[in-house]
């Protein structure tokens, strides 16, 4: 029985009754009183288990009694006679009280999570309506939500289970909140580029900001396509330069994702943290990883265990993640090809810490030729040919839904994030609506300054060629 109850804590088993330890069925005579004591014996399990009792015969008239035991409950961790039992190897043992408290934890968390406890105060005039929208069509385009759910952002929350019983829960509010200060200070997402190898070196740029789950992925992505170095290299073999950035962006993105969905929300004071030093990137999230997950495991085949699952089932929706656990193993391979070196898995001080060593000084650690590139082309002051097309346009007012069209894109996200919002910090264009940036009768149109721009670069620069 105290196999049993090791098989239920961990990822079950079958104990096995009337076998030799050299595998030989060798049986056992079963009368009532057998299946009694058994019977008994689970009596003393908490909290109650239902377990099978199979009667295998042999032809000696005697028979095998299999107990298939089931693993991953809801309901671990269970003892027996009062004591918590695991499985290591081919042996049991009795659980440390450390390994139980922190299951008894979990098993709190499964039903009574942080994120679907009701926001207190947070009415639906409170959240983001065109991000609720725009989640609404990027599940569509997943077929991941029916093409049939109204634009009711009321009816769209509660298909996402964000809203119970007609009370929105602590998940809306991160996934599409507008307002943190004063009730909800963890969704906080701090960045910060600082000049050599730690913390107390010069601050380059220190920003704190207060936002949904959503605009923290865009807002940390900007920061980074801002802030770290567009490099260029001739791949062996060909003519054409590629121009990149130190670290992949989809690794960087696919880690950031992680940092916002499985963080612990439960602490006012946590937050997400995006680090830029000379030699790497840190993306720091609040919180230790769930049970049975280890950092050493994040770089090899492991399951998906969610913290916050309605959090993650909603950027799922939107086709931003896949939560089969393989985020990781992606990050790693896209690291490997770009030529760096994995990223560094590690829990420091209650965060979990995910580090991308890679130069990004700039010309202490480029090459001679890619030196004189970078200063032919003036990366981070120039405008992109699709920047510039995109000012042409301009000269006339222009709705998002135009500018995507005529660009031939179709990621609404990307378009945003990678063409006008980059043109808008510059100054170079400006909004017919800057009060409600998220206007449906939004549109976009060319500055004096923008003007400026396409008189000096007409044709603007050629990005990898």
């Amino acid at each position: 029985m105290q196999t049993v109850c090791a098989f239920l804590n961990g990822s079950g088993g079958t104990v096995l009754f009337g076998i030799r330890p050299d595998g030989t069925a060798e049986g056992q005579q079963v009368s009532d009183r057998t299946l009694r004591d058994i019977a008994q014996a689970f009596d003393r399990f908490e909290p109650p288990v239902n377990v099978p009792v199979e009667r295998l015969p042999l032809k000696s008239g005697k028979e095998v009694l299999m107990l298939p035991v089931a693993g991953t409950s809801d309901s671990i961790p269970f003892t027996f006679e009062g004591r918590p039992y695991e499985r290591v190897g081919s042996t049991t043992r009795k659980m440390s009280q450390e390994s139980y408290e922190k299951l008894l934890l979990e098993r709190a968390h499964s039903r009574r999570r942080w994120e679907n406890q009701p926001a207190v105060g947070v009415q639906l005039k409170d959240l983001d309506r065109e991000e609720i929208l725009r989640t609404r069509e990027l599940a569509i385009q997943q077929r991941r939500i029916s093409a049939g759910t109204t634009r009711n952002v009321g009816d769209i929350l509660d298909r996402l289970g964000l809203c119970q019983d007609g009370v929105l829960t602590q998940a809306a509010q991160i996934l599409y909140g507008k307002k943190f200060l004063p009730d909800y200070p963890q969704g906080m997402l701090k960045m910060g580029r600082f000049r050599g190898t730690t913390v107390t070196g010069e601050i380059v740029d220190n920003r704190q900001e207060h936002l949904n789950a959503f605009a923290i992925v865009r807002e940390g992505m900007a920061f980074l396509d801002r802030t770290l170095p567009l490099g260029a290299r001739f791949p062996a073999g060909t003519i054409f330069r590629e121009d990149r950035l130190p670290v992949p962006p989809e690794a960087l993105r696919e880690i950031l994702l992680n940092a916002v969905m499985h963080r612990d929300y439960s602490d006012p004071g946590s937050y997400v943290a995006i680090a830029v030093f000379d030699d790497r990137v840190e993306i720091r999230s609040y919180g230790r990883l769930p049970a049975g997950v280890s950092v050493e495991g994040l770089s090899g085949l492991h399951l998906s265990r969610l913290r916050n699952p309605l959090i993650a089932e909603t950027f799922h929706r939107t086709g931003a993640v896949e939560i089969w656990g393989r985020g990781t193993n992606r990050v790693i391979k896209d690291c490997e090809r770009h030529g760096i070196a994995p990223p560094v898995f590690e829990e420091r001080q209650g965060f979990v810490i995910v580090t991308f060593k890679a130069p990004i000084a700039g010309p202490a650690h480029t090459t001679p030729q890619e030196e004189s590139i970078r200063d032919q082309v003036g990366t981070k002051s120039r405008p992109s040919r699709d920047q510039v097309a995109l000012l042409q346009l301009c000269h006339d007012e222009r709705t998002l839904v135009e500018l995507m069209a005529a660009a031939g894109r179709t990621n609404r996200t990307k378009f945003r994030d990678q063409l006008t919002k980059p043109l808008l910090e510059k100054g170079w264009l400006e909004m017919t609506i800057p009060d409600k940036p998220n206007s449906r009768l939004q549109k976009y149109r060319l500055t004096a300054a923008g003007r400026k721009v396409l008189a000096r670069h007409p044709q603007g620069e050629r990005r990898g060629a």
